[in-house]
């Protein structure tokens, strides 16, 4: 059985399917051949395969819709963690909240955190069975 009869199995839509089989393919976000083979496609495939839009803008809700609620609980978790840090640092300052500039860039980065983890930690999910609670697995930093 080849690697498309398998993943067609997931009952996954072809877009699924195809970053599955690039997954299946190239290997982790991280490892050298994802990242030369994801250099040499086109930009709009780059974006299919990198980044999750619906993620991007309802990700809590959409993680757990997919049944990654580890992975959802540990990126709130940091959320929770870091603005809370964020608001003591703040307070001791003597500001009764964070410039806006900061907030608005932190829900950016929050935003950014679902949307480009949501397509390998799926994948990971329905292909591998790995349901760790490590949101970044696999995923390069920078």
């Amino acid at each position: 059985m080849s690697s498309t009869d398998e993943l067609q199995t997931y009952n996954a839509s072809p877009k699924w399917q195809e970053r599955f089989a690039f997954f299946d393919q190239h290997g982790a976000p991280k490892s050298p051949e994802f990242k030369s083979a994801f250099k040499q496609l086109p930009a709009r495939k780059r974006i299919l395969i990198n980044l999750n839009f619906i993620a991007f803008f309802f990700g809590p809700i959409y993680l757990f819709v997919l049944g990654l609620w580890k992975k959802n609980l540990a990126i709130i978790a940091i959320i929770i963690a870091l603005s809370f840090v964020l608001t003591l640092i703040f307070s001791l300052l003597g500001y009764e909240e964070g410039p806006k500039a900061l907030n608005t860039g932190l829900n950016i980065v929050f935003a950014l955190m679902y949307g480009l983890s949501a397509n390998y930690a799926y994948y990971l999910k329905q292909v591998k069975g790995s349901q760790g609670w490590n949101p970044f697995e696999g995923l390069r930093m920078l």
